[in-house]
């Protein structure tokens, strides 16, 4: 059957892929930007051409005839932050507009932008071509001047932590509409106070798919984002319940193995819980602790300066690159353990566990909480070496903890602490970039449950 694929669609008429050379590349634009358009002088080879990380795709036809390309590229030296550049687009003018190969370059650079982490895509284009790409979807900066030239800076919209956002927290109002979680003085805390007493109670369910690929992490990470909760309310943990249902008692005790071993690692007693065989893989925790005065997530107002206290060791998960980042299954109960005191020690206004919705969606709801709206900085955001810009803010990160507000100096183990942005009037999270420009992450509340009373 596969035969007959090139037979009813017919030979492609170019392919784009990554330059193997930028020979041919280097040529054409020099024929088209120098000799042809007069934009240069002698040469439009630039820092930008130099930068080992620059990606060039190019368009070829079926005999490896070189019809057009684009670059693409890290904007700011020193370490990608996530902002790049789309630049130099070119095509052959032999097939100029025939076979609509500048557009393709640009979706594709988009889409390369996108899966090397970029939360921002910019390109500067001459203002003649500004609405092609405006019909690509890009938006419209504002007009500079390049070479003498009219050019008009322009971006590409990208929604990588809303949609996580919407897929994660959007519903959570209207479904808990009249529930009240929390009570007075709290919505949408990581952990609930019981009424009449200092308990902390959090509640987790791991997704089903991870408990059944890897059951043993799933465990762990039972007890993992059950003390994130508590220790975020500035609560010490007092015992831990689970509730587990699995295929049969080998997948079972896997789960459990990986409980056992979180719970002794964070010093946490397994209290009870239950266990179902036969039946699909299922696995959720719940944690008391205790905090005679728990640190709100809506205690936030604006004005208050955003921190983020984020270990930033470790890796990425096998199988879930940027997804998950394991900075806790190899560190040692002492760590562990201060990282968990942090919040109860800094005593912050307002403090939430960063999980599902990553750190810039879990800024959000912090914000939300407190009925503003939060500005983060992108480069001041502490972050690992091996971890791009995009995943880091839209990934489960180990331990991290947003705080705001006033808070007192306190130890945090090995996860370190950098102020990233501030809490401010309004509604949604902005990204603010070295240049001053600001990109929309979300819009409006990410949760729809409101701001405390």
């Amino acid at each position: 059957m596969t035969d007959l694929v090139p037979a009813l669609l017919g030979a492609p008429r170019f392919l784009i892929e990554p330059a193997r050379t930028r020979i041919d590349y280097h040529r054409l634009r020099r024929r088209v930007f120098v000799d042809e358009q007069a934009l240069f002088a002698v040469s439009d080879v630039d820092d930008r051409d130099a930068d080992p990380r620059t990606i060039v795709l190019e368009a070829r036809d079926p005999d490896g005839q070189l019809l057009g390309g684009v670059r693409l590229g890290p904007a700011t030296d020193g370490p990608d932050i996530g902002w790049w550049q789309g630049g130099r687009l070119v095509v052959d003018p032999g097939v100029r507009g025939a076979q609509r190969i500048g557009p393709a370059l640009v979706r594709a650079a988009c889409a390369a932008a996108e899966q090397a982490g970029a939360l921002r895509f910019d390109a500067t284009v001459q203002t003649r071509y500004k609405r092609m790409f405006e019909r690509l979807g890009w938006d419209a900066v504002r007009p500079v001047t390049v070479a003498g030239r009219p050019h008009h800076l322009m971006r590409w919209p990208i929604g990588r932590i809303a949609a996580l956002a919407a897929a994660t927290k959007n519903p959570l109002g209207g479904l808990l509409d009249g529930l009240n979680p929390g009570g007075a003085g709290f919505v949408g805390d990581d952990g609930a106070p019981v009424p009449g007493t200092d308990l902390i109670a959090a509640c987790d369910a791991i997704l089903p798919s991870m408990v059944e690929r890897d059951p043993r992490w799933a465990g762990w990470c039972a007890v993992l984002v059950n003390v994130n909760d508590l220790a975020a309310m500035g609560a010490a943990p007092v015992g831990l319940l689970n509730a587990v249902g699995a295929r049969d008692a080998t997948a079972a005790a896997a789960v459990l193995a990986g409980l056992r071993a979180g719970a002794e690692a964070y010093g946490i007693p397994v209290l009870g819980g239950h266990t179902q065989l036969g039946v699909p893989a299922a696995l959720s925790a719940t944690a008391l602790g205790r905090a005679a005065h728990p640190v709100p997530g809506g205690g936030g107002r604006s004005g208050h300066r955003i921190r983020l206290t984020a270990d930033v060791g470790g890796g990425w998960r096998p199988g879930y690159q940027g997804r998950q980042w394991d900075s806790t299954s190899w560190r040692t109960p002492d760590d562990l353990r201060q990282m968990q005191g942090f919040v109860a020690a800094a005593r912050p206004a307002a403090a939430k566990d960063v999980s599902m919705a990553g750190i810039a969606g879990t800024l959000g709801m912090l914000a939300e909480a407190g009925g503003c709206g939060a500005v983060l900085d992108v480069a001041s955001v502490p972050r690992p070496a091996a971890a791009t810009m995009g995943d880091w803010l839209t990934c489960f990160p180990g331990f991290a903890m947003l705080t705001a507000g006033p808070q007192h100096s306190a130890p945090a183990g090995p996860a370190v602490t950098a102020e990233c942005g501030e809490l401010v009037a309004g509604s949604g999270v902005v990204l603010r970039w070295p240049d001053g420009d600001t990109t929309t992450a979300i819009t409006g509340g990410v949760t729809g449950m409101g701001a405390v009373a």
